[in-house]
């Protein structure tokens, strides 16, 4: 799983720059307001709002912005009315796509979905098409500052994670879906700052393509990241080390 550890890790540094103009707060403020719309505003009894909450300390994130978040979902403040939606597709080539989104306008997004697959030579796809090639898997991003990797390692493993990769300053933690919660709190109570704490979706084979596909493949799924309405993308796209450069000097 090295290639998905390399996109999670591009991913963050997109991130970085989505925060300096505010993008990533809107993904992340819907996804608290969702959460806390879900399962109540209390983050010790709503696991998924602990989660969008430790990804909005990680972004650091104004507080105010956090409680407007939570208050809008506990229905104490007035905010738009969030559908949750994922969409599949398919990116040239071949390649698999799954998007997740949060919409208060639903035919507003699937117009600009269909216009981005089919303007980069791909398609959206009925439900059911390529979500088989993907298994859902819990994914944690815990911050390398000083860390003992071996350390980290086994308190990650004797809670249950299924791997540990280190990668650029980061270690990305997979877990089974239903142990992500237990395995997270474990690395909390260790220390350890979480920066990231999530379920995604891990293809289960993933498609190796000429770097100038790639490239293609790749710009699509950042034009999908981009759109305010989607909060997650993921494809069966082979990160290879050429790739992952590439990208990372772009």
């Amino acid at each position: 799983m090295a290639g998905h550890s390399k996109w999670a890790n591009i991913k963050r540094r997109k991130s970085a720059v989505d925060a300096k103009r505010g993008k990533l707060f809107t993904k992340i403020a819907r996804e608290i307001q969702a959460a806390a719309r879900m399962g109540g505003p209390d983050p010790e009894a709503n696991i998924r709002l602990r989660f969008a909450l430790d990804k909005a300390k990680a972004a650091n994130m104004p507080k105010e912005n956090i409680q407007r978040a939570i208050n809008r979902g506990a229905g104490l403040e007035k905010g738009d009315d969030l559908e949750e939606l994922t969409y599949e597709g398919y990116a040239p080539h071949g390649i698999a796509v799954i998007v997740e989104v949060l919409t208060d306008n639903k035919r507003r997004t699937v117009a600009e979905l269909r216009h981005i697959f089919s303007k980069a030579g791909g398609n959206l796809a009925s439900n059911g098409a390529v979500a088989w090639q993907f298994e859902r898997k819990g994914q944690i991003t815990v911050k390398l500052d000083g860390v003992d990797e071996d350390e980290l390692f086994m308190v990650a493993a004797d809670a249950g994670a299924e791997d540990v990769e280190f990668d650029e300053g980061a270690a990305v933690v997979t877990t089974a879906d239903t142990d992500l919660a237990a395995v997270r709190n474990a690395l909390v109570d260790a220390g350890y700052q979480v920066e990231e704490a999530e379920l995604t979706m891990v293809p289960k084979t993933e498609m190796t393509l000429p770097l100038d596909q790639a490239m293609k493949v790749t710009a699509l799924l950042e034009k999908l990241e981009d759109m305010d309405d989607v909060q997650r993308v993921h494809s069966n796209l082979a990160m290879s080390d050429e790739l992952y450069a590439e990208l990372a000097a772009a």
